[in-house]
């Protein structure tokens, strides 16, 4: 069981899978839902203050690269993107917040907390509150997906 706890681990720090594709994992392999949604919260989480201090210069670094620059151009442009996509409505930064948490916490591909958390670093927000709101959206998305896969 150890073993299955540390997949699901791993897995859920994964940009793009993260705990999206986590949770559902654990279910298949019969996992305990409440260790399991815990452990990949931890694991989603436990990369964001290092994607948030240095993913934004790292990707700016090697933006023009060989060999990674289309890599880093690909994400700088999926932060602005997603910044552009929290900031539409001009909502304050009480409304940011919590664009922020839907934003992460409505589990649809490509809006997870790794792209939020950068989201966040692009607005520079601050890292307090950018955590926070991940966090909260996280715990969404953590529950929505072990309310689905337990359905199936």
């Amino acid at each position: 069981m150890i073993g299955g706890f540390l997949k699901i681990f791993f897995i859920s720090m994964l940009p793009l899978i993260e705990l999206r594709g986590a949770i559902p994992v654990s279910r298949l392999m019969d996992l305990p839902l409440i260790p399991s949604f815990l452990i990949c919260i931890a694991g989603n989480l436990l990369p964001m203050p290092f994607i948030y201090k240095f993913a934004r210069g790292i990707l700016e670094w090697g933006r023009d690269k060989r060999g990674i620059g289309k890599f880093c151009t690909w994400c700088i442009e999926k932060g602005h993107k997603a910044s552009k996509k929290l900031t539409k409505k001009k909502a304050g930064r009480e409304g940011l917040f919590w664009a922020l948490v839907f934003f992460v916490g409505i589990p649809i591909p490509g809006t997870g907390a790794w792209t939020g958390i950068l989201a966040a670093s692009f607005l520079e927000m601050g890292w307090k509150r950018a955590f926070l709101a991940v966090s909260i959206g996280v715990l969404m998305a953590g529950a929505i997906m072990a309310i689905a896969s337990s359905w199936v």
